[in-house]
């Protein structure tokens, strides 16, 4: 018979371990977005594809899409105070490091980088330019999800690790 002696978790832990399942939950959406959507979108001809794109960009500022996202990004802040002022059980620098990881790499990135261009291909509508914009966009946007994709991946994995008792 095995037994397992496992460490009281604070409340901090929770908050961590919360911002780890938020994040490897966005970057699984990410994931699916990049192997899935993506290549079906690439089916399409290009004016399908825009109009495809603009209404999933419609479609995403959902309640619930915007609160496992933005509420990860708040749970990683979150963790990044309690790292500066309470401390965890198990290893902070690790906690930190994921927390960054998602803030820089998922959420500072989709505000930088990837809302501009989604407003960019709005503002041309189903006119010609957005057609004509949409191999840029798709390139462009494609990186920056893979690099959200493994940011929100990474995230998790570290958050994750952070548990391990110090």
């Amino acid at each position: 018979m095995r037994v397992c002696y496992t460490v009281p978790m604070k409340w901090s832990d929770v908050v961590r371990e919360a911002a780890a399942v938020g994040a490897g939950v966005m970057g699984g959406v990410f994931f699916c977005f990049s192997v899935l959507v993506l290549a079906a979108l690439d089916r399409l001809a290009p004016a399908q594809a825009v109009a495809a794109m603009r209404a999933i960009n419609v479609t995403v500022m959902t309640a619930l899409f915007m609160l496992g996202f933005v509420g990860t990004a708040l749970l990683c802040v979150a963790v990044v105070v309690v790292a500066a002022t309470d401390g965890f059980t198990g290893s902070v620098g690790v906690a930190v490091a994921g927390a960054v990881t998602y803030l820089i790499g998922t959420f500072g990135l989709t505000a930088a980088y990837n809302v501009p261009r989604n407003n960019r291909l709005e503002q041309y509508g189903d006119s010609s330019e957005g057609v004509e914009y949409w191999q840029t966009y798709r390139r462009e946007w494609t990186r920056a999800n893979h690099v959200r994709t493994a940011a929100g991946i990474g995230a998790a994995l570290l958050l994750t690790l952070a548990v391990v008792p110090t």
